[in-house]
This record gives C-alpha cells, structure tokens and sequence, in this order.
C-alpha cells in the first residue's frame, strides 16, 4: 500500500487502491506459502480461491479504469480535503485498507491451524458457496461492463441480467465468496475466528463504502429511484411490481 500511494502521487489518481485490493490479497496468499511452506489441501484450497478472486477482481478494475477519470468518490475526497488530501489519502485510503486487507485476509493466516482430517460437510458447504459467490460477482461485472460500453445505454440505469434481482450482484458475490471461506476454515482448530473475514467485508460492502456510497451518487436520479422501490438492494429476489 506504500507503494500504491507513491503510484497514486505520480498518476494524479487514488483509484489504483482499488487495483491494489485485489492484488494485495494476491501478494499475502504468495507471501505465506513461500515463507512459511504448510502446505495442507486445506491451506492450499483457500490460498487458491483467495489469489483467483483478487487476480479476477485486479483485472477488471485496471480495464474499467483505464483511459478514464479517476473515480468519483475518490476525486471528491480530493476536492473535500483541499491542502490535507496528501496525508489524508495516505492515512484514510491506502493505509486504511492494508489494515482492512490483513482482516479480511485472516484465514490464509491460519498457518498450522488447519485440521488434517478429510473434507467434511462445512469445506464442501464452503466451497459450493465460493463459486456461487465467484459467479454472481463476475457475471455481474462483466453484464455492467458490456451495458456501459454501448452507447445506446449512456446515462441509463442497469437493470438487466442479475441487476434486475439485485441492485448489487457483485458486492453480493464477494460477501458470498467470504462467507464460503470461512466455512472451510471453521472446521479447523480455532476456525471459529475466521468469521472476522465475513463480517468485515460484509459490514464494508452494505454500510460503508459500498451499497450507501454508490446509491448516494444517485439519489438525484428518478430512474434510479424507480429502480430502488422495484429491486432488492442486497440479496437477490424477484422484482416487485
């Protein structure tokens, strides 16, 4: 993240954190399996689905970015903190979500921790709801990139696909892959503590920088408000009438 902010003084733009996040879980999941070699299926397992969602969120990110203004909530924090935006970045944005980052990251520190016994209900529970979770985030993403790109669809609202049953589906994926995390590493010695990663993100994505930031941008958008009394905010369900 030190070195995140540095790029982000160079390039004028603070949005490279979001690049960041996902490539940061990428670095610890790398780190620990190089330098503390435990290599249970069960470590393994989670390294893996870790380093695969970080990699596929990176990738999305730097193309959704690229070639465009740096993002609005990041350029209004720019402009609130006038003189104080350097150090409040630092502090408020990269460092913050490093902090973040090793919280959510827990389970893949779990070194030693990991029982030796064969897959049981909780890892197999954990993984089917990763993939449930890994799909609606990266469907969703990718439904909103091809709706955004063509010209047709400019300053409509999404509502199609996976957005026509929630306002979220990514946000709801990523929680939903975090929460499959953590039940394969529930199973294990002092498992239970693992559940830190799941109400972090969780509570990050629903109340805080997530759902309330992007709606906030849109509260002045009659379409979008139509499209908040018709569709869940959250957990995908029918439309209403």
């Amino acid at each position: 993240m030190n070195l995140m902010f540095l790029l982000a003084l160079w390039l004028k733009r603070n949005d490279i954190v979001d690049v960041a996040w996902g490539v940061g879980f990428i670095v610890i999941s790398v780190m620990l399996l190089l330098f503390v070699p435990d290599y249970h299926w069960r470590r393994l397992l989670i390294s893996c689905l870790v380093a695969l969602w970080g990699l596929r969120l990176a990738v999305y990110l730097y193309l959704r970015n690229k070639g465009k203004q740096e993002d609005f909530r990041y350029a209004k924090w720019r402009r609130d903190w006038g003189k104080q935006w350097i150090i409040r970045s630092y502090i408020q944005v990269f460092i913050l979500q490093g902090f973040f980052m090793l919280l959510i990251a827990y389970p893949l520190f779990m070194i030693g921790g990991f029982g030796r016994h064969a897959p049981g209900l909780s890892d197999v529970a954990g993984l089917l709801l990763w993939i449930i979770g890994f799909a609606f985030e990266s469907v969703g993403d990718h439904q909103m990139m091809m709706f955004k790109q063509n010209p047709i669809n400019k300053g409509k609202v999404m509502n199609l696909g996976l957005w026509k049953y929630t306002r979220h589906p990514n946000y709801f994926g990523e929680t939903v892959m975090w929460w499959g995390i953590f039940l394969i590493a529930v199973s294990s010695g002092w498992g239970w503590l693992a559940i830190i990663s799941p109400v972090v993100i969780t509570t990050l994505l629903v109340k805080v920088s997530g759902v309330p930031m992007l709606e906030k941008k849109y509260s002045n958008n009659p379409e979008y408000q139509s499209y908040i009394k018709k569709t869940s905010s959250f957990i995908p369900w029918f439309p209403s009438k």
